[in-house]
């Protein structure tokens, strides 16, 4: 067995290398959960006079403004969210408005230790681009201090050779405007909280008091309502109501500013569930039964302790509606959706018992019920694990499922498999070594002996793979499909 990939194939590692970059900040919120801690500074904050504060702003506009588009606005938006606990009503001067927005605002280098894990498909926009060509959009995991991973996009151009350029960031990264849904559909939401197990006195409570479609404001309402009511009941409800909240929290939509760059809009944790961090986004080109295109990323939310399947869907990478996945068969990571619905259902590729790939299906998106066993670790590079690595890929010969492999020493590589089109729980072939395991030049990072992707792509019959380096950073190989699907031995069942 070759070193870096299967000797049966032509690898063409790219030599295009996308690394972290700590000066790549964003602007987050400076919170403590101590209140009496944030009086305290705003008491030192109101007892600094007018000509103080005259000259300490300027100091700091002028040491950020560079650093971040619409800098005032930021500071004006996060002294409102600390106004209520000012201890006047007074009118404040906008210069002292703006210098307490700042003193509970900070940046963050959301891509300060890593660049990694990443996914493709074809961008909306394919204007401009040189016959041959086609424009895609990469997503990114960035990971910065206290190991918070966030996502982030690039954009690039692969041409008919598999030449490939990235599109230059810019220096600036654009937090985008987080709000709940504006409007929850009743049935679904209380679905939801059924399968969580939520479905008691406090839920049936709760449900009468709501209309059909109901807001976060609706929502807050009637839980204040429902404790106030039932004084005997609230020490237990109390938790439950947490609970609720906290999924109708990790269903919400993202606005980024239209007018910015890609590079700039980032997915950063929101949700409770998040709060650790957003991890591994398999994106898919997702073709619907009318013929329109929506691009759906399943991702890994992760508080901390539990990993949370959940999956984002938009049409332009610039609004985004985030929302749980549901189901006894919703747990562990590395769910992939197939790009089209195969015989009317929905198709989904899992991990659940962290060693196996599983094949879904399901009538609704969010709620997956059932689960039956698609591979298991066959050759001697894959024995300790296997997983999907992206959303199956469509071609004349079946779908092409790239997948990881774990062998000994924890080293991880990437592998492939073929299934069938019209039914796609017979593998049809695998590989029986690796496309690519880590280098000389790829073994060495944050985790070593690692190579992994979350997606790929097929243009003028070349297979394009981005994939990350020792979970650090992120390069690209490029190989002739008909020689993937060649390598390949068949399978019998």
């Amino acid at each position: 067995m070759g070193s870096s990939g299967c000797r049966y194939m032509e690898v063409r590692r790219t030599g295009l290398i996308l690394k972290p970059n700590s000066a790549r900040v964003l602007v987050r919120p400076f919170e403590f959960p101590d209140t009496q801690r944030v009086v305290r500074i705003l008491g030192r904050l109101m007892e600094l006079t007018e000509l103080e504060v005259a000259q300490l702003l300027p100091q700091v506009m002028a040491e950020f403004r560079g650093r971040h588009v619409r800098l005032q606005e930021i500071f004006f938006q996060r002294f409102a969210t600390v106004e209520p606990h000012l201890l006047t009503d007074r009118p404040l001067s906008e210069a002292r408005k703006l210098l307490i927005g700042a003193c509970f605002t900070q940046e963050y280098a959301l891509e300060s230790a890593a660049l990694f894990n990443p996914s493709i498909v074809w961008h909306p926009n394919q204007d401009g681009v040189p016959e041959g060509s086609r424009r895609f959009i990469l997503s990114l995991r960035c990971t910065g201090e206290g190991h918070i991973s966030s996502v982030g996009f690039r954009s690039g151009i692969v041409d008919s050779q598999g030449n490939i350029t990235i599109d230059r960031p810019t220096g600036f990264v654009t937090p985008p405007r987080v709000i709940p849904h504006a409007q929850y559909d009743k049935a679904l939401f209380f679905k939801k909280l059924a399968e969580l197990g939520l479905a008691d006195g406090f839920v049936e409570t709760l449900s009468a008091l709501l209309d059909d479609h109901f807001s976060m404001d609706d929502l807050e309402r009637a839980i204040r309502f429902v404790l106030r009511q039932n004084p005997v009941h609230r020490p237990r409800w109390e938790p439950v109501s947490r609970s609720v909240l906290a999924l109708a929290k990790a269903n919400y939509q993202i606005q980024c500013d239209p007018d910015s760059d890609l590079s700039e809009r980032v997915i950063f944790p929101y949700a409770p569930t998040e709060k650790n961090g957003i991890e591994d986004v398999r994106l898919v080109q997702f073709t619907e039964d009318d013929g329109s295109i929506r691009y759906y990323g399943t991702y890994t939310a992760f508080d901390g302790d539990v990993v949370f399947p959940q999956i984002f869907e938009t049409t332009d990478f610039v609004h985004f509606k985030v929302d749980t996945l549901n189901g006894p068969e919703v747990r562990n990571k590395g769910f992939a959706l197939f790009p089209r619905k195969i015989n009317g259902l929905y198709a989904m590729l899992s991990r659940q018992d962290g060693e196996n790939i599983y094949l879904m299906y399901s009538e609704m998106l969010h709620f997956w019920y059932t689960k039956q066993l698609l591979m298991r670790p066959m050759f001697p590079w894959e024995v300790v694990q296997i997983g999907n690595c992206g959303s199956p890929i469509e071609t004349e010969a079946g779908w092409l499922v790239l997948t990881h492999g774990v062998g000994p020493m924890r080293k991880y590589a990437i592998g492939a498999a073929l299934l069938d089109r019209d039914d796609p729980s017979r593998v049809l072939a695998r590989l029986p070594e690796p496309l690519l395991s880590p280098n000389a030049n790829e073994r060495e990072g944050y985790v070593p002996n690692v190579v992994y992707t979350c997606g790929a792509v097929v243009h003028e019959g070349l297979l394009v793979i981005p994939y990350a380096m020792a979970d650090y950073a992120t390069t690209f190989a490029v190989i002739p499909l008909d020689d993937v699907l060649r390598a390949m031995v068949p399978v019998s069942k």
